[in-house]
């Protein structure tokens, strides 16, 4: 036996030790936890626990090793309270759990033929993005508002909405993120379109006939550059950008442009001055599908979940401590503002899983533990080519 191999050993025998320790230490904060909970205490003791870091760090003599203590204990304390949390909220969170179980034992299969709403006119992005999830022979409905497709799915008018949640240019969707957590709906599925815009106007008309220029007003950000060259235009934003498309064919402005996508063009007769006007030429939208109840489809290997922490600090750690220690890759992290609630944030959360997986009911139950308002809104494969 070398030397490497001896250290080992001693390190083996020391790491025993440290198990034992832990236990013993995790028995005695389970009983501080059962203490709390009668006496109704919160798991959190800033105080305390800022005290506690003090007295640990007198017994450290090399200052070096200080800053690994903290994190250290740090550690434990986070450990230590997210115990403590389970104890109180055992039946606190129970019914928010069955509430899970339940909607996971709801499940449909997906629909045959199914009606299918996005918000915007024939030729949006957002309608590229349902056929190409669903087919081209997919019957598809555009509608006025985001709002409107999850009315649509609420009152039964529709099986599923495609929605536009992200953009590698300009990030979120936050309006598409705020609905999620307004309406009660599920995600099933994702699909990316690439978004090359071009400006467009009515026959005959060239680029110096232009005074005002439509779009959403994120094909307006993703333009930024290009409309930086032609800063005597107004911009307006529309409700999306096919129907800017639409409404320079419908006024028949001789003055007006629309961007938006080729087949915009195509559709409503217009032609295109510019291509490409997009300052990111690999300029990709990510669109969810939405449904009305949960799905276990085939090969789902992304969960999605929302919740909102206790307004403490380390409270979003034990979160995301959940994650390291059961190995789940953890690929989006969105916040929003919380209405009236000044300076606090719902999570939106993607990590990589399966709900049916060995363990993952209680990876959800122990989220439901430390977090608020938790809500899985569903597992769906992975598609972000």
């Amino acid at each position: 036996m070398n030397e490497l191999e001896l250290l080992r050993n001693d390190l083996d025998t020391l790491d025993r030790k440290l198990m034992e320790l832990f236990e013993q230490r995790m028995e005695l904060t389970k009983k501080v936890g059962q203490y709390k909970k009668d006496h109704n205490i919160g798991a959190l003791d800033t105080a305390y626990e800022k005290e506690l870091l003090k007295r640990r760090l007198l017994l450290i003599d090399d200052p070096l090793r200080r800053a690994d203590v903290t994190n250290l204990y740090e550690a434990i304390m986070s450990i230590s309270r997210r115990q403590q949390r389970r104890i109180i909220n055992e039946n606190k969170r129970a019914a928010a759990y069955q509430d899970y179980l339940k909607s996971l034992s709801e499940y449909r299969n997906p629909v045959e033929d199914p009606r299918v709403v996005y918000q915007g006119e024939p030729g949006a992005y957002s309608e590229m993005a349902a056929l190409d999830f669903f087919g081209s022979k997919t019957s598809a409905k555009g509608l006025y508002q985001f709002e409107d497709t999850f009315k649509a799915l609420k009152n039964g008018e529709a099986d599923y909405a495609v929605l536009p949640i992200e953009n590698s240019s300009t990030g979120a969707i936050r309006q598409v993120y705020d609905l999620l957590a307004q309406y009660e709906c599920y995600l099933v599925g994702e699909t990316t379109v690439n978004v090359s815009h071009s400006l467009m106007a009515l026959p005959g008309v060239s680029i110096e006939d232009i005074t005002t220029v439509y779009s959403h007003e994120q094909g307006l950000f993703q333009c930024e550059q290009f409309l930086d060259q032609h800063r005597d235009w107004r911009q307006k934003a529309q409700p999306d950008t096919a129907g800017s498309a639409k409404k320079v064919a419908e006024t028949q402005d001789r003055h007006a442009a629309a961007i938006c996508s080729p087949r915009s063009a195509e559709i409503y007769g217009l032609n295109i001055l510019a291509e490409g006007v997009n300052q990111n030429s690999n300029n990709t939208t990510r669109f969810v599908v939405v449904s009305p109840k949960m799905e276990l489809r085939n090969g789902g290997d992304k969960i999605c979940i929302s919740f909102t922490t206790p307004h403490e600090s380390g409270s979003l750690q034990e979160v995301l401590t959940i994650f390291t220690v059961n190995n789940l890759n953890l690929v989006k992290l969105e916040s929003r503002p919380i209405p009236e609630r000044n300076w606090e944030y719902m999570f939106f959360v993607e990590f990589t899983g399966n709900l049916a997986a060995p363990g993952m009911n209680a990876i959800i139950r122990d989220l439901i533990q430390i977090t608020n308002d938790l809500r899985v809104f569903g597992n769906f494969k992975a598609n972000l080519e």
